[in-house]
């Protein structure tokens, strides 16, 4: 895939900035950063305009811990293509990151008018109202996205302890023991159904 990317880098400026910006994107995966970063700068002087070069400048940007110009980035790709998901998705993480948790939360919220049934978005959701100490707008969220992953033990492990933090332990057990059906090996899990069965 590089070798063939690579070929379309003399090209006209549309499609050297869709070459660098694929280039950028394998190099980031592969978790090359210093590459990504000099493809994602390739593809962003090719089209400013390209929200996917954006939005790539923005992750290396991100991966390199400067979240604030990262988010730069992301509003720009948005502001060419409003309905980038990636964009969006990756601006509220940095929000997140910077502790601007109600700017965040309306990424995300936007995110979800977008793409209802996305499962990562479900789960930033739950996170974000987690974090805002809102544990009944978590759990609501995390029901959501059990019912679009119904076999996750994470999220089926977190459900189990934000009702037990809620005091309603029948509930806890129920998904605490959903968790452990589908991976046993999860210590905490294995912890708090000892204690159950011992009080």
């Amino acid at each position: 895939a590089l070798d063939t990317l690579k070929m379309f880098e003399k090209k006209d400026s549309r499609v050297k900035s869709a070459a660098a910006t694929n280039l950028s994107f394998l190099y980031y995966l592969g978790n090359e950063l210093e590459q990504a970063t000099n493809y994602a700068d390739l593809a962003v002087n090719s089209d400013r305009y390209n929200p996917a070069a954006l939005t790539n400048k923005g992750n290396t940007v991100f991966a390199n811990g400067d979240c604030e110009k990262a988010a730069e980035f992301y509003k720009e790709a948005l502001r060419n293509d409003s309905l980038c998901t990636e964009a969006l998705y990756n601006l509220g993480l940095a929000y997140k990151k910077l502790n601007r948790i109600d700017e965040a939360l309306d990424c995300f919220l936007k995110l979800h008018a977008i793409l209802p049934n996305s499962a990562q978005v479900l789960y930033q959701l739950a996170s974000i109202y987690q974090i805002m100490e809102d544990p009944n707008q978590a759990i609501e969220w995390l029901l959501q996205l059990i019912s679009v992953v119904p076999t996750d033990p994470h999220v089926l492990s977190k459900l189990g302890n934000l009702y037990d933090n809620e005091g309603d332990k029948s509930q806890a057990f129920h998904y605490y023991c959903e968790s452990y059906r589908y991976f046993p090996s999860n210590i905490e899990v294995i912890e708090w159904l000892g204690a159950y069965y011992i009080d």
